[in-house]
């Protein structure tokens, strides 16, 4: 069973679930559950995400914006309608580099 706070059949614009504060970088779960799931998060230019390891396997997705992730100290520019993958307990930080808001899909590997 997925935990999310959206019903089944109903259409929602994605970039719209989540908004940008000049406090933080903002986290929006769309769902999850045990085996992974997918969130947003939107940045101002210049706010980041300091390096911390990767959760599960996941694809890095840019909806709008640019932003810098380096992983393993190795940087990358993603820019709207651009991902890459990153493989579980790997390394990372994200810097934005415009006001940008990112697609995660985790999925935890299997044992």
């Amino acid at each position: 069973m997925l935990d999310t706070e959206y019903k089944f059949g109903e259409v929602h614009t994605l970039a719209s679930q989540v908004e940008s504060g000049a406090d933080k970088v903002h986290f929006k779960s769309i769902f999850e559950n045990g085996n992974g799931g997918v969130s947003l998060l939107a940045f101002k230019s210049g706010q980041s995400l300091a390096e911390h390891l990767a959760p599960a396997e996941v694809m890095v997705y840019v909806t709008e914006g640019e932003v810098e992730f380096t992983m393993i100290d190795r940087p990358h520019t993603l820019k709207a309608g651009e991902f890459m993958l990153m493989g579980n307990g790997v390394p990372h930080s994200v810097v934005a580099k415009t006001d940008s808001k990112v697609m995660l899909v985790k999925v935890k590997p299997t044992k």
